[in-house]
């Protein structure tokens, strides 16, 4: 027997856990300016009530950056044996990438620290540029991520000079080279979905999780948003299959670099984790509805 796995179509749940012998299996949509831990939190409060069981176990496969949305697999009950496996599998994700400018996060999570040329850069150019990036290869994580660093999560080593301000991004990107190891990465699709010489970038993010999502009312004020959309910077959409373990933000970063110029994330969406699809996930509304009777929310 399997784990279960539900879809937006799904029936109420049980209200016994023991009915799910292999545990529960939710793709949710993760909002815009969640973090993964914000969604497994709400889920598991209304698992939690749901079955009754005080000492229910709820985790997730793969964690997605606040700025991301797009598939987060949250495990229940027996299912969070799987989260390694899920982990393991490949990812596709759709990335705006902005070029003419970095930040320290390689996000808009931070605010630009630096302009680059950038008249150069056109569609032809990246098109050109991305066959580059296919294959395995070798990458550095942005020190601004949820790597560990000798038992410290990357992202606050980072936090600390950051707010020191005292040496500025180059020192942040050192900094990367001297404390994450290098990681083995593989990609096996790149496509360049839209290229445009002036920057909109929707409010919500890119794709699923935005203002079909009512769960995005609850954003968290704690996630700063830079907007750099008055600049006019070229900006590229791009559609990105790769291994466990790739930074989009670290390749939006090299990427730019290749061309000779600088670039940083101002959207990404997960769309695929192994064989679920953003199209067939759930909203948090959702799934918290299947755990409190069946009502959907529309």
């Amino acid at each position: 027997m399997e784990a279960l796995i539900l879809t937006p179509e799904s029936p109420a749940l049980s209200r016994n856990i023991e009915d799910y012998p292999e545990g529960i299996i939710i793709p949710i949509d993760k909002p815009y300016r969640w973090t993964s831990a914000d969604v497994i939190r709400k889920v598991k409060y209304a698992a939690i009530r749901h079955f009754g069981k005080k000492n229910l176990k709820v985790g997730h496969a793969g964690t997605l950056d606040p700025l991301a949305t797009g598939v987060l697999l949250v495990c229940i009950g027996k299912a969070t044996k799987l989260a390694e496996t899920l982990q393991s599998h490949d990812k596709e994700y759709v990335a705006g990438v902005t070029f003419g400018a970095t930040t320290p996060s390689y996000d808009l999570e931070k605010e630009i620290d630096r302009f680059f040329p950038y008249d150069h850069i056109t569609s032809e150019s990246v098109a050109e540029a991305l066959p580059g990036f296919i294959g395995e290869q070798e990458q550095i994580a942005p020190l601004f991520s949820a790597k560990s660093v000798d038992g410290v999560r990357a992202y606050e080593l980072a936090r600390r000079l950051y707010k020191a301000s005292v040496r500025g991004e180059d020192a942040l990107d050192e900094t990367a080279r001297e404390l994450i190891r290098v990681s083995k990465i593989n990609v096996s699709e790149l496509e360049l979905v839209e290229f445009t010489s002036g920057l909109s970038i929707p409010e919500s993010g890119l794709g699923g999780g935005g203002e079909n999502n009512p769960s995005t009312q609850s954003a968290s004020s704690r996630i700063n948003v830079t907007d750099n959309s008055a600049l006019g910077l070229p900006r590229a959409v791009i559609r990105m299959a790769c291994s466990k373990g790739t930074y989009v933000r670290a390749f939006a970063r090299d990427l730019g670099e290749k061309l000779g110029s600088g670039a940083h994330l101002d959207s990404l969406q997960r769309s695929r984790s192994g064989e679920f699809r953003v199209e067939n996930a759930l909203t948090v509304d959702q799934a918290i509805a299947l755990l409190n009777g069946g009502t959907q929310y529309s």
